[in-house]
């Protein structure tokens, strides 16, 4: 049986059993007992017993049957083929479980086929569209029919345990439905444990993402010191591969860690003022109509893909740059600082604009009143007041601001290009820190030599720097919510 079916006869089975606990408290206030608790929450009692410990088990069998399988297919295969080194060991094992995965499009004389080999097989594989390296040989083929019946059976073997205990939950859910009894504790005590698996979830992916990137940095800086990589001016890691081991400098952070805020600043003083003063017109001018509309448009620019607007400032920012400064003898490259910073700029307007509409407009009224019955005027009134008393907020919108633009790296890629310089001319190209990192993993890569453990090295960099900035922004935030809310 196919998860996805698995899971929506679960669903269906889940159904059924709210329904039948629902009715069976509903019948219970028919004949004038007292329920402690409302009939919906016994129907999600016996829905919950019913599936939660099927789909955990579904769950748990599914991640790991395949490694169990692939370990007995392994262990079925000849000596001869378990003695291969292991690239030939994983092309082998690749092909097998392509030609498991179509086995089901194959019947006994298309098998019989593939067994003799040659053209015919060549032949059989193209008509069904089953892309191998090679026609298969004969082991590979036992293997693939093994592999399939493991999957199959192990299916048959999950939907017959999973509905067993559905069902098993099901009765003694409903053994204990009773007047007195408190369905609703336990239901609020199992989605509390739900809630709590949730963050637990969130909490691991964190903690292993960051202990990920930083074991492979340490092996990094086992083979560069940390001093050559925090404080060095030069980017060409190319040197190691070359020869020079060691070279001072060649893994410098300080190239890339200048282009990135130089074009961050850039697109900040972009951002900001628009952001701002689009904020301001917003929550103090505009009528409620004209806010209900330009707010969603503005937002819009969030929803672009970044992709999209690096394409544009390849396409039309950069050249519009380089022929405007031909006119005034300047020289404009097309992948300059200032092409990546403007459009990166107007890509995170809407974070700046739409949380600091937001904060403006929580404000207290009363703020406002005072000032207009001391005689200020609006404008003196938002100068003096309102902004003051938003600054927080408003800090702590730019800083967020400030993180997704530290991130970026499509816009960068074309618009600023891949040149590691330490410059401060905004006409010239820069990279960045996103940028080097996907150029490092980019290719047929072995993670055991600097060139490529820089990488991580450099994601821990970003990775420290964003989430400084997050807790800032974060702590600024909750403070101003605490004053006003």
């Amino acid at each position: 049986m196919q998860p996805g079916f698995l899971f929506l006869l679960l669903a269906v089975l889940g159904v059924a059993a709210f329904l039948a606990g629902r009715g069976g408290a509903a019948a219970r206030l028919k004949r004038g007992e007292t329920l402690h608790s409302r009939p919906g929450y016994h129907g999600l009692f016996v829905a919950i017993a019913t599936v939660a410990p099927a789909i955990l088990l579904s769950l748990v069998w599914l991640a790991a049957a395949p490694a169990v399988i692939q370990s007995r297919v392994l262990a079925s295969l000849p000596a001869g083929v378990q003695s291969l080194s292991s690239g030939d060991q994983s092309l082998a094992m690749s092909m097998i479980d392509k030609l498991a995965d179509n086995i089901g499009r194959l019947n006994v004389g298309d098998i019989d086929v593939l067994r003799q080999g040659g053209d015919a097989a060549a032949a059989l594989l193209n008509a069904k569209a089953i892309l191998l390296a090679a026609p298969p040989k004969p082991f590979m083929i036992e293997a693939a029919l093994y592999k399939a019946s493991l999957a199959a059976t192990s299916g048959f073997a999950l939907a017959i345990i999973s509905l067993g205990l559905a069902t098993v939950g099901f009765f003694l859910a409903w053994r204990r439905l009773s007047a007195s009894f408190r369905a609703r504790n336990r239901v609020e005590r199992v989605i509390e444990m739900g809630l709590v698996a949730a963050s637990t979830v969130a909490v691991l992916t964190t903690v292993g993402i960051v202990m990920s990137v930083l074991v492979e940095s340490i092996h990094f800086f086992q083979s560069v010191p940390i001093l050559d990589y925090l404080f060095g001016t030069v980017w060409d890691p190319r040197f190691s591969a070359s020869g020079s081991q060691g070279s001072s400098g060649q893994f410098g952070l300080l190239p890339l860690l200048w282009g990135t805020l130089f074009i961050t600043a850039v697109a900040l003083a972009v951002a900001v003022p628009v952001g701002l003063f689009a904020a301001i017109y917003m929550a103090e001018y505009a009528s409620s109509r004209l806010r209900g509309v330009s707010k969603p448009v503005l937002e819009i620019l969030a929803g672009i893909p970044t992709i999209v607007y690096g394409f544009f400032a390849l396409a039309t920012v950069g050249p519009l740059l380089q022929t405007a400064g031909g006119h005034i003898g300047l020289n404009i490259s097309p992948s300059s600082v200032l092409s990546a910073g403007l459009v990166m700029g107007v890509m995170i307007v809407p974070f700046v604009s739409s949380l600091s509409d937001d904060i403006i407009s929580a404000v207290p009224t009363s703020l406002r009143e005072g000032s207009y019955g001391l005689g200020a005027t609006q404008s003196e009134t938002i100068k003096r007041v309102v902004l003051p008393a938003a600054l927080p907020g408003i800090v702590g919108a730019v800083l967020l601001a400030v993180s997704r633009a530290i991130g970026e790296t499509m816009i960068v890629v074309l618009a600023a290009g891949i040149a590691p310089k330490l410059t401060l001319n905004p006409l010239e190209p820069v990279t960045t820190i996103t940028v080097k990192i996907v150029s490092q993993l980019t290719g047929d890569l072995e993670f055991n030599s600097p060139q490529t453990l820089v990488a991580f090295a450099l994601g821990l960099t970003l990775f420290v720097i964003t989430l400084g900035l997050n807790i800032v922004a974060l702590h600024i935030v909750r403070k101003y919510r605490e004053q006003y809310e």
